[in-house]
């Protein structure tokens, strides 16, 4: 059996059915070392513990933000590598002190490290000449890699990481947990609606409220359709964040038109949201992936998405399940709004190719492309 130890930042619920798949597989004895619970200046995430199904422990930590940086030290980060003795590393992220002493252990005590990494091309966030020196260097003394999808495969083929290192272990949220509560909101829409004091149709955004997503970008394009459709049909922000005061602002301004804020919302909550909406639109700027695409097109629906998003490529086809734009492109995101509002027909069998499509995207999928990664690496150091 082979010990695979995963460093990586919190417990994020969307990783814990993840994790708890990969710790069902006979073949891995998997240890998960995070390097805090949460994140509390960044996510008001609930942590479920009672859900948590494999060996775990949470290091001792210091984290402080300053501007757009996230310091994180940790204490422990060798005795517990030494405690858990694993075959080989899977490391999620490399901006990390951790992760730097990580790879220190791996290299010397010959055990392989394979990165998890889901940096793309089309990241906003690169360009720092020290930061991007030191992934370079990271990336040069990784055995190997994990990507969620072909974005981030682009990104590391084009920092010249040869092809057979790189293997692909698809982003995946709890397809079945949201499937099924949606299917039970459903059933009672009507009371669920006049509850969260939602529209009869909107378009929904799920994501924290900053500029990078794209937010005021989907007010304007929500301004620019015509008044009969606004007067039809909303949109829905849930989440929260350093803009929402501005937004509400700028919401105030558009007339006629229904704009609900509802705030940050738990996962066991967000079915409802997805449940009862016509279209998920996320026109970010920048995002490594977009898991609330997974948790949309598993509830249903169909997706207008900005193609700086890095699950683009693999989750979105232009015309069948959604709509991609360029990012910044406030008219092209008003004509797919205006395009899906007034096609209900097309709009939903949108959302049924969403379905469909996502349940290739799935905790278990996810489980055989890390085991894949893990047996591969190991062989071809025995080989």
């Amino acid at each position: 059996m082979t010990r695979l130890v995963i460093l990586t930042e919190i417990i994020s619920p969307y990783r814990i059915p993840l994790f708890n798949a990969l710790a069902r597989d006979a073949s891995l004895d998997l240890h998960v070392i995070f390097l805090a619970e949460t994140d509390p200046n960044l996510r008001q995430w609930r942590v479920y513990k009672e859900e948590i199904k494999f060996s775990h422990e949470v290091l001792p930590s210091w984290r402080r933000r300053v501007f757009s940086y996230n310091f994180l030290l940790n204490h422990g980060v060798v005795r517990a590598l030494d405690a858990a003795s694993p075959d080989a590393i899977l490391c999620g992220g490399y901006s990390y002190v951790a992760s730097w002493r990580a790879l220190g252990w791996a290299r010397s005590h010959n055990i392989p490290l394979l990165l998890w990494s889901e940096s793309n091309l089309q990241d906003q966030r690169r360009g720092h000449l020290l930061v991007e020196y030191l992934k370079a260097e990271f990336l040069r003394r990784c055995d190997a890699f994990v990507v969620p999808g072909r974005s981030a495969f682009e990104y590391l083929r084009a920092n010249k990481v040869k092809e057979q290192r790189i293997f692909t272990a698809p982003n995946a949220v709890d397809n079945d947990l949201f499937a099924a509560a949606v299917a039970a909101i459903r059933k009672d829409a009507v009371v669920a609606r006049r509850k969260l004091n939602l529209p009869s149709r909107y378009f929904l955004f799920v994501g924290r409220l900053v500029r990078e997503k794209g937010v005021f970008d989907l007010l304007s394009a929500y301004a620019k359709l015509d008044e009969r459709m606004r007067q039809e049909i909303g949109v829905v922000f849930v989440g929260d964040g350093e803009v929402r005061k501005q937004l509400e602002a700028q919401a105030s301004s558009i007339s006629p038109g229904t704009i609900r804020f509802s705030g940050f919302v738990h996962r066991d909550e967000l079915a409802a949201y997805y449940a009862l909406a016509d279209v998920l639109v996320l026109p970010t700027y920048t995002d490594t992936w977009g898991l609330v695409v997974n948790e949309a097109m598993a509830c249903g629906l169909p997706v207008i998405l900005s193609r700086a998003a890095g699950c683009g490529p693999d989750l979105v086809k232009e015309g069948w399940n959604g709509v991609l734009i360029a990012p910044q492109d406030v008219s092209s995101l008003a004509s797919a709004m205006a395009r899906l509002a007034s096609q209900p027909e097309l709009s939903a069998a949108m959302g049924a190719h969403s379905a469909q499509h996502i349940s290739r995207y799935s905790p278990q999928e996810w489980s055989r492309g890390i085991v894949g990664a893990v047996r591969a690496t190991l062989g071809a150091r025995d080989s």
